[in-house]
């Protein structure tokens, strides 16, 4: 009895290696290779080197690192949880317009938010000299004012950008929970507050924690903000040793301990739930009770939900506003095209490169989930739980080596220098892009590859078309949405990511946010205000997409 030929193909290949394994399977190899170096250079031999930072400096780069963890930590878990509980089960004037408004400070970068909060609140600033108008003060000794260059500053910062990490995963929490539950609770006697602190916020832990994790990571790998205000963190002292002290072997061992602490926090994550399991009893799909807040009450989960907005993006993003108009003739130059065009094409081809490189993934295991390409799937997508800085230190000693070891060859047979192919290039920055961005891009394409039915490849398959022809003709029409999501979400973190661009440094090749950081260390702030605002207004792009589609998804609900 013979098989058909189809069953034939797919029996062999759930057996042995395919083309979609073995291309898997060498994306992953690429993705992990940065992170396998860095780990690996723990065993290197740099005794010394190593004993004078663990001596001097180290242990000022774990307390800080650890209080900016802490600090961000309950600045965004206070934020988050409160105005995504005011939003989700409370009913007051705005209360609608803020389910969307809450997420915009997410498109500022905190190092942004740093440098302008340092011009507004300095001692030449508006708020310092209107002190000192209004109370006729005529020096600094005269009053005390917070320094905000110090490690609060940079808490406070990171905070207001993070926080919608938080809110967001916590808001969706809050509308999957059933009514029953609530209800059962306010039988019992449970005032909102108590409801929320017994019921609400436990059958949320999963989503708040997971908001957390993302948030922390960041704070970790956060180089701008901590630098300009001074506290020495893990991504300071990487960039410190591999470019002031010229020890690259020390640098990549300090990126390493960082990566502990990375996965220190997710093995936390996952041990803080264990066993725990959290189901509800009803449809999610209710319209959930809220409580009305009037007087008082209102006003205050007004003033609560408008100061982030306020803080976050409003206040920086109109200083940056003004400075820019300011001088607009001198700041919208050649020059300022020139970055613009650098970090446009820099953000266009690593997005174009990741929804290609996702799309690839996803449909292979969607093909054939084998274990082995489920495994090179996952292993592709941990780049984002790396620093920036990280990645960078990883890439730059695999291909430094590449480069003299094909320099030295070449050399040897032709006779001639080929000088460094990779080093100091824009594709070194790319692939340092894609290690880090690839799971953004990938996990979108997943969500929207996983809501085509089977049944729709098993029908183009007996029209004609081959798996290429299905992904081409059926699956990507109707992805369409999804890859635009996925495009725009990588573009704008490219636009924003420094740690890696500066570690990295293309030769004669600078973007916005670099120009902006050099700005920023010069003390040049009103020059650097200009590219500042165009990160912004592109990173506002996709939070408002995002904001538009939770809108027209709770209208659906409503009807």
């Amino acid at each position: 009895m013979k098989l058909p030929i189809d069953l034939l193909g797919k029996w062999r290949d759930s057996r042995g290696l395919n083309g979609w394994t073995i291309g898997v399977v060498a994306i992953a190899t690429l993705i992990a290779t940065p992170i396998l170096v860095v780990l690996a250079s723990i065993f290197s031999n740099q005794s010394n080197i190593w004993g004078h930072l663990a001596a001097t400096v180290l242990p000022q780069y774990i307390l800080n690192s650890f209080g900016l963890m802490l600090g961000v930590g309950a600045g965004v878990l206070l934020l988050g949880v409160g105005t995504a509980w005011l939003v989700t089960l409370c009913s007051f004037p705005g209360s609608r317009v803020f389910e969307w408004a809450l997420l915009l400070p997410l498109a500022a970068p905190a190092y942004l938010l740093a440098y302008t909060y340092t011009e507004f609140l300095d001692y030449y600033g508006p708020v310092q000299l209107f002190l000192r108008s209004l109370f006729g003060w005529e020096s600094a000794g005269d009053y005390w004012f917070p320094n905000i260059r110090s490690l609060w500053g940079a808490i406070v910062m990171l905070s207001l950008v993070l926080y919608p990490y938080v809110y967001l995963l916590a808001r969706v929490a809050f509308l999957e929970q059933a009514n029953c539950t609530l209800e059962a609770s306010r039988v019992l006697g449970c005032n909102p507050w108590q409801s929320f602190r017994k019921v609400a916020l436990p059958l949320a832990r999963p989503a708040i924690t997971a908001g957390l994790s993302l948030a922390l990571m960041e704070t970790l790998n956060d180089f701008g903000t901590v630098q300009y205000f001074g506290v020495s963190t893990f991504t300071t002292g990487i960039y410190r040793t591999w470019f002031g002290g010229g020890e690259r072997q020390a640098a990549a061992q300090l990126a390493a301990v960082l990566m502990m602490f990375i996965l220190g926090l997710i093995l936390l994550e996952r041990w803080s739930r264990r066993q725990a399991r959290y189901y509800q009893t009803s449809s999610s799909q209710q319209k959930l009770l809220t409580y009305k807040l009037q007087g008082f009450r209102a006003l205050f989960a007004l003033l609560v939900c408008l100061s982030p907005i306020v803080l976050g993006l409003l206040i920086p993003g109109g200083l940056l506003l003004q400075m820019t108009l300011t001088e607009r003739t001198s700041r919208f130059n050649k020059g300022f095209l020139e970055l613009a065009n650098h970090s446009l094409m820099l953000a266009a081809v690593t997005a174009a490169v990741a929804v290609l490189l996702s799309l690839f993934l996803a449909y292979g295991v969607r093909l054939q989930s084998n274990p082995l390409l489920r495994l090179g799937v996952r292993i592709s997508s941990m780049g984002y739980a790396v620093p920036g800085s990280v990645i960078a230190v990883g890439i730059l000693i695999p291909i430094a080596w590449l480069d003299k070891s094909v320099n030295a060859w070449v050399a040897s047979t032709f006779g001639f220098s080929t000088g460094l192919l990779l080093s100091g290039t824009v594709v070194g920055l790319i692939l340092a892009y894609l290690v880090r961005f690839l799971a953004v891009s990938l996990s979108t394409v997943e969500t929207g590859l996983g809501k085509i039915r089977p049944t729709l490849d098993d029908a183009s398959r007996s029209l004609g078309q081959g798996t290429v022809g299905t992904l081409k003709k059926i699956h990507v029409p109707m992805m369409e949405g999804s890859l635009f999501t996925a495009v725009m979400l990588v573009f704008v973190d490219v636009m924003k990511e420094l740690p890696a661009t500066i570690v990295m440094q293309p030769s004669n090749f600078e973007t916005l946010a670099m120009r902006v950081y050099q700005y920023a260390e010069d003390e040049r702030l009103i020059e650097a205000a200009a590219p500042a605002l165009a990160i912004i207004v592109v990173g506002l792009l996709p939070v408002l997409l995002l904001s538009w589609q939770i809108t027209r998804s709770r209208l659906r609900k409503a009807s």
